[in-house]
């Protein structure tokens, strides 16, 4: 259980699921949305080249997501497009016509009246539907699973949200939002699909895909036009997926390596790939990982497709190598800046590490293709959402990796 699991593809297509709708063309209505909200910035790519020189490879690049609208996390981008779309449809006019200034008019609010969103969530995403209902004038009603963080609840109500803590693991809590989503007249912005429920979450993908967008901009501008390898953290696989499929559309056969991670106790693409035959698998309980973020137990069908026949390596990974980024990431070498990483912000960077430092992994990192020439991208999806359980982790060596084999000295 504590050792890091991996496994190669055996399933990738090099003509598969057709992902044009994360593409560039199909961004611009996302980007010039986004753009309209005051609070939007394009976050920092930080270049840490200490890092790289230090673990042996050409270069590591962090997408880091904690300055993301004021809220810490990347998930607003996907709700706040969703919400967007979603109003623009109830008011039968292009999503392109109605910037934030207008959509979150006294006048839009007499037209549609109150609309209440609802969501499943273990912060960020509830958070980020919280504050987007809010901005526009809204309601929201959040649902989280069993030992979700307090902080993060409070950070949900703060926004407006009527939000509680449930008895139910995550994807019973989607079961439950759906369920008073039908009773009640609410409507739904989670970020998987189910039969019948699919245009929000595509809408929802579209929005994370905005994160790959800036990305490739950013690196442009940099030097390098593109990474060569890609580490993406997955939990029902929306953000994996969108991500992943904004670069395939862009660069195509010259797309980077896409490598999935997953917490161990909640890895459903890992057992899908290894089950081998195409389908997706689930995995049940309470997804006991510090990931919270990353505990879900079902593959979001639209995103599964994408990383099914795109993915090149999958790893599961106990919660050490967690920890171990958030330290890393936390503790620069030479000139690096500091980036400030969550526990499920951070799991690529303890991974990376793991692969460059581990005589375990050495099969794994030769499979990767990983050596001096290797350019990684790493995404920070969130900050110290937890601040509590972030001191514990990375001031008082809470998870610690030296127990897993290295040498703490």
């Amino acid at each position: 259980m504590n050792q890091v699991a991996w496994l190669k593809s055996t399933l990738k297509r090099q003509q598969g699921t057709d992902v044009a709708f994360l593409g560039p063309a199909a961004l611009a209505e996302v980007a010039q949305f986004h753009s309209s909200f005051s609070q939007y910035q394009v976050t920092p790519l930080r270049s840490l080249q200490g890092l790289a020189d230090k673990l042996g490879v050409g270069g590591i690049y962090v997408k880091d997501e904690s300055y993301r609208f004021g809220l810490n996390a990347f998930k607003v981008m996907g709700a706040s497009y969703a919400i967007g779309k979603y109003l623009a449809g109830r008011l039968g006019k292009d999503l392109g016509a109605l910037p934030f200034a207008v959509l979150s008019s006294a006048a839009v609010r007499e037209t549609l009246g109150e609309i209440t969103f609802v969501t499943a969530t273990d912060g960020n995403h509830g958070r980020g539907v919280a504050w987007t209902a809010r901005v526009l004038g809204q309601k929201a009603v959040v649902y989280m699973p069993k030992g979700s963080s307090l902080t993060r609840l409070q950070h949900i109500q703060s926004e407006g949200a009527e939000a509680s803590i449930t008895e139910l693991n995550y994807d019973e809590a989607v079961d439950m939002a759906a369920e008073q989503a039908g009773h009640n007249g609410w409507v739904v912005v989670q970020d998987t699909a189910w039969e019948g429920y699919e245009t929000i979450p595509v809408w929802i993908m579209q929005g994370y895909a905005h994160i790959a967008a800036e990305i490739i901009d950013q690196f442009r501008q940099m030097g390098p036009e593109r990474p060569t390898h890609v580490f993406l953290q997955a939990g029902v696989g929306s953000f994996a997926a969108a991500i992943a499929g904004h670069f395939i559309a862009a660069f195509g056969t010259e797309r980077p390596v896409m490598v999935l991670v997953e917490p161990n106790q909640a890895d459903c693409f890992y057992r899908s790939v290894l089950a081998a035959d195409g389908r997706e698998r689930s995995v049940s309980g309470d997804m006991a990982t510090i990931m919270a973020g990353l505990a879900c137990g079902k593959p979001n069908p639209l995103s599964w497709s994408i990383i099914r026949d795109y993915g090149d390596m999958f790893f599961s990974c106990p919660d050490w190598v967690t920890a171990k980024g958030m330290r890393v990431l936390g503790n620069s070498v030479g000139q690096d800046e500091r980036v400030i990483a969550g526990e499920s912000g951070a799991v690529g960077a303890g991974l990376l590490a793991a692969l460059l430092e581990r005589k375990e992994l050495w099969e794994a990192r030769m499979a990767l293709g990983l050596d001096q020439h290797s350019r990684v991208l790493l995404i920070s999806t969130e900050g110290d959402t937890d601040p509590a359980s972030y001191r514990k982790i990375v001031w008082d060596g809470a998870y610690p990796s030296w127990q897993e084999g290295e040498n703490p000295c």
